[in-house]
């Protein structure tokens, strides 16, 4: 912990530690700390309990509130603040981060309540403050003894493995002990970073990749020649809103017809399981990712109504954090150069989750692996995208409310095809709990997927030509979305 002082080989091995929480989770810290010598010194607590202040938890006076952290912080001469409130919000978080920073005084924290009820709290979990931490609920954990027992010594590919999502696939699957991985993407950089950072870690597992892209259908057919699947983990899509509004032929191209591409591939090679990543976006679509994502939910759909031996699933999930081209990286890139961050809308929210948990719920749907099943965790509420730039700007040092040099926070108006809310699923989706309770099943009434399969050459006639106008009306009428007709978004 050489960024807070506690590197045993420094002058400050030892920094006082004011502690925010004397609950379970701080007391548990502290004797841990006083019993078995560790390099720091709790020299008191804060808590917003009115019945502990001015007593003493461990020997250590409860001085105050947390809105003293400040004060209280310069009396006690306190070096570092560890943050022990493993059920606070993120508004919480966020303001006692704000006083930190304006105290001076670096800042960690605790594990959340998932991870103490999973094991003791140790100190050696505290960690630095995140943007998970500041999203108003706990992140999730999936247990892996189900998905050995579905992937060890099987064959596994991923495409898009060289993205966010698709690289985490990867580093997620390989500890399960597939016989063979198999990244496939057209980006020969990002593949042969992700070999690299794989390969000391591979084990028994033999590395295979692959660059080729999704649409080129006959590609694919030479590599299903060559290749043997047992699973097949689709990541491979544009996924960027205002860029597909301006570029509908590229998303049409990749997100449907190379989905349906890569299920004849999973047909061709036998493949027992499909799994299609998609997007809350799909859901009653206003921009052309989101449609085009949406007929890819269905090409799966229809693939599983035709059965033929594979088990077609999609998993929806909203933005992930940390994802490549998302808000977060987004946002921390304009912090780093003083620019304003940019919102859209001050009432814009999102659902988000974080790149581990959306790449291990991707896993996880596999496992349970209904044919033909939407797969959508349990988010909780959506984030204000507003909120969101607030808690980055602080965790950053800054005044989320502008009241500084910072860079501050600018509204911009709607982009094309977007919307200011989200969705996970559709009125026209039945839900249901799956085996994990935590992940629900989303099953379509009356849903005509042949008819996209129908229209697919067609669709990708106009797309190919780069007949636009035509393009969105197609879109439009196979959606039933006139919307996207006019390229307007909501």
């Amino acid at each position: 912990m050489t960024e807070t002082g506690m590197d045993s080989g420094s002058a400050s091995a030892s920094p006082r530690l004011l502690v925010v929480g004397a609950g379970v989770a701080g007391q548990s810290l502290v004797r841990e700390i006083q019993t078995d010598g560790l390099p720091a010194v709790p020299v008191a607590f804060l808590d917003d309990d009115p019945t502990l202040i001015g007593t003493e938890v461990c020997g250590l006076p409860v001085l105050g509130r947390t809105e003293e952290l400040v004060e209280i912080a310069t009396r006690v001469q306190a070096q570092e603040v560890l943050l022990a409130i493993p059920s606070s919000g993120g508004r919480l978080i966020r303001r006692l981060v704000i006083l930190c920073k304006r105290a001076g005084l670096p800042v960690r924290i605790v594990p959340g309540l998932r991870d103490i009820i999973l094991g003791e709290v140790q100190f050696a979990q505290v960690r630095d403050v995140q943007p998970e931490h500041l999203l108003g609920r706990e992140t999730v954990d999936f247990q892996d003894e189900a998905a050995r027992r579905v992937v060890a010594g099987r064959r596994v590919m991923v495409t898009g493995a060289g993205g966010s999502i698709g690289g985490e696939l990867c580093r997620r699957l390989l500890p399960l002990g597939p016989s063979e991985l198999i990244m496939l993407g057209r980006g020969e950089n990002s593949l042969f970073e992700m070999q690299c950072e794989l390969e000391p870690l591979r084990g028994e597992t033999r590395l295979t990749t692959l660059i080729a892209d999704v649409r080129d259908r006959t590609r694919l057919e030479v590599l299903s020649g060559r290749l043997t699947c047992d699973l097949i983990l689709h990541a491979a899509a544009h996924k960027h809103v205002p860029l597909m509004e301006d570029n509908p032929e590229e998303a049409v191209q990749v997100n449907v017809g190379g989905t349906a591409n890569m299920i004849d591939f999973a047909r061709r090679v036998k493949a027992e399981r499909f799994v299609l990543i998609s997007t809350d976006k799909a859901v009653e679509p206003t921009s052309i990712m989101g449609a085009s994502k949406k007929l890819a939910e269905r090409l799966v759909r229809h693939a599983a109504d035709k059965g033929n031996g594979t088990r077609f699933m999609v998993v929806r999930f909203g933005n992930v954090l940390g994802s490549r081209g998302s808000v977060v990286p987004f946002f921390m890139s304009r912090i780093k150069a003083g620019q304003p961050l940019s919102i859209t809308d001050p009432n814009m929210t999102r659902y988000f989750m974080t790149i581990k948990e959306a790449a291990l719920l991707v896993i996880e749907a596999m496992v349970m692996g209904q044919r033909g099943g939407t797969y959508i965790l349990e988010m909780g509420n959506p984030v204000s995208i507003l909120e969101l730039a607030r808690n980055l700007l602080a965790l950053s040092g800054y005044d989320p409310t502008g009241g500084d040099e910072g860079p501050g926070i600018e509204i911009t108006g709607l982009r094309p095809g977007e919307r200011l809310h989200e969705a996970l699923y559709e009125s026209t989706e039945d839900l249901s709990t799956s085996d994990h309770p935590l992940i629900k099943l989303a099953l379509p009434r009356n849903e005509d997927s042949a008819q996209v399969r129908a229209q697919l050459p067609s669709l990708l006639d106009l797309a190919t030509a780069g007949d636009i106008p035509a393009l969105r009306a197609k879109l439009a009428d196979l959606l039933d979305q006139p919307r996207l007709a006019d390229g307007f978004g909501p």
